[in-house]
């Protein structure tokens, strides 16, 4: 009798995998780390060797990594004291990343500064406060900036936000109006939502009075930022399930009391499918984008350069997170948009090559200009924190590298000694590596190191360790590197 059961189970999976194949509509497709765009699984950050060769930028910059191991790494905040602030919403966390106290292009310590929170996403400061957007609620918390230390209690000034169905995302900036903005995603692919607040850009005072919709019709705006004029432009996530190349993505000059069009008209205004014949008032004066992206690249931040970058005047950068719901994947690399003197927008890729023949191993998500005039952007599929610097820099990008052979910026791979392997070993033990790493049935085991890193990567973490490792900020460099020495020799 069990075994027909399970036959009569296993035949109904198989008719079902068929129906599926059969009858799955073209347009459903799904191509991409589904891991980390499901559960936020993402990958070991690639080696800088592997950087320079697999990214391109242009001619004159390099990047590095300025800090690892950071988990689903998304909005950046500098401080007025030269740390970095990070929200990692899987984690609840809001980080700090200590500051480059050596000028080396690293960053310090790692440390949690606020935990517990529900998706913390959006970060702003703002008189003597700590701003973060969480899903359901803004809160704030005193903080001296200048020493990276909180000063006060938690206090969630605002709750109440929408936060059923998809966009769970609230991105927070203050406007030079002296406003809050918080984006506010739909609830669906394409609906007609019961609550005014969703696909809508909302504004508030900075105590979280005053609540108002500032524009709507935006389906999923993560990213807006102000120009040079204070003018407010924001990039829009289209719908899926229209192929592989609708709708476009789009850029909108957003201005207050407009509407931009979904779930009704994408595009150049053209009527959705599904909603494009369903009467509304507001569908008449719906504004059409400033520009089209590709679809499904997924636009998630822009920020206007106000520094003086070479090929990046007037420029914006916009980073293209990746598609999911295309045949061959597209987007994974970081764009440069152009103002000429008419006001005409042109696009220029800035980072390309995170992505190639359908392999990822990062997806950027928003980009800040750091104190020393360098960029950094995250990475939330690979826990990482980029650093993007001109001229002679702490490594050297593929493109810019002259076509003879010469030797990495970073300097050659250097072979462990073996007075630094048997160093490292009783260090090892000593920090208390072992209790995690060590024995016959450890509780995170080592493999395959030796494929993936170098003796500077691994010194390199160490140096700035994630939030979940240990600090090793007592060890001197040689010591670090006698460490990364006995690993890379025995967990090859």
């Amino acid at each position: 009798m069990l075994r027909k059961i399970l036959a009569g189970f296993l035949g109904l999976i198989l008719a079902g995998a068929g129906a599926a194949y059969l009858f799955w509509p073209a347009t459903w497709t799904v191509n991409a780390p589904i891991m980390n765009s499901l559960f936020g699984w993402g990958v070991d950050a690639a080696p800088e060797a592997l950087l320079r060769e697999r990214l391109t930028l242009p001619a004159g910059y390099q990047i590095n990594r300025y800090a690892i191991g950071l988990g689903q790494a998304r909005i950046m905040r500098w401080t007025s004291g030269g740390d970095l602030l990070v929200s990692i919403p899987r984690k609840g966390e809001i980080a700090l990343i200590g500051r480059d106290t050596k000028k080396t292009g690293r960053g310090g310590a790692v440390r949690a500064l606020l935990t517990g929170l529900n998706r913390p996403h959006g970060i702003e400061i703002h008189d003597g406060y700590l701003y973060v957007g969480e899903t359901d609620a803004i809160l704030r918390v005193p903080f001296d900036e200048a020493k990276g230390e909180l000063t006060g209690k938690v206090e969630r000034i605002l709750t109440g936000l929408p936060a059923n169905g998809n966009h769970w995302s609230r991105t927070l900036r203050m406007g030079p109006d002296g406003w809050m903005y918080v984006n506010v995603g739909s609830s669906c692919n394409v609906c007609i939502e019961e609550d005014a607040r969703r696909a809508a850009i909302l504004r508030f005072r900075p105590d979280g009075s005053g609540e108002e919709i500032f524009a709507g019709g935006l389906r999923n705006t993560v990213g807006f930022d102000w120009d040079a004029k204070g003018e407010l432009w924001g990039v829009d996530n289209g719908r899926d399930l229209l192929g592989d190349d609708l709708p476009p993505e789009e850029l909108n000059h957003i201005e207050k009391g407009r509407f931009y069009g979904w779930p009704f008209r994408y595009g150049n205004n053209v009527p959705d499918p599904d909603f494009g014949a369903t009467p509304d008032p507001r569908v008449e004066a719906a504004v059409p984008p400033a520009f089209a992206f590709p679809a499904h690249v997924a636009p998630l931040s822009i920020k206007f350069l106000h520094a003086a970058l070479p090929g990046l005047e007037n420029a914006a950068l916009v980073t293209f997170h990746g598609s999911w719901n295309r045949s061959r994947k597209s987007g994974y690399q970081v764009v440069a948009l152009h103002w000429d003197a008419a006001g005409r927008i042109s696009l220029e890729p800035f980072i390309t090559g995170f992505e190639k023949n359908e392999e990822v191993i990062g997806r950027p998500v928003d980009t800040a200009v750091g104190p020393d005039g360098a960029i950094y952007i995250s990475d939330d599929y690979a826990g990482v924190i980029y650093r993007v610097s001109y001229g002679k820099g702490n490594a050297a990008s593929a493109a810019a590298r002259p076509a003879e052979p010469q030797v990495e910026a970073a300097g050659p791979r250097e072979t462990p000694t073996n007075d630094e392997v048997l160093r490292g070993q009783g260090m090892f033990g000593a920090v208390g590596c072992k209790n995690c790493h060590g024995g016959e049935h450890p509780v995170t085991p080592l493999r395959n190191l030796g494929a993936r890193y170098g003796q500077d990567d691994i010194a390199a973490l160490l140096a700035t360790p994630p939030a979940n490792m240990p600090s090793f900020a007592h060890l001197k460099e040689d010591e670090r590197r006698a460490i990364a020495a006995y690993v890379l020799a025995t967990y090859r």
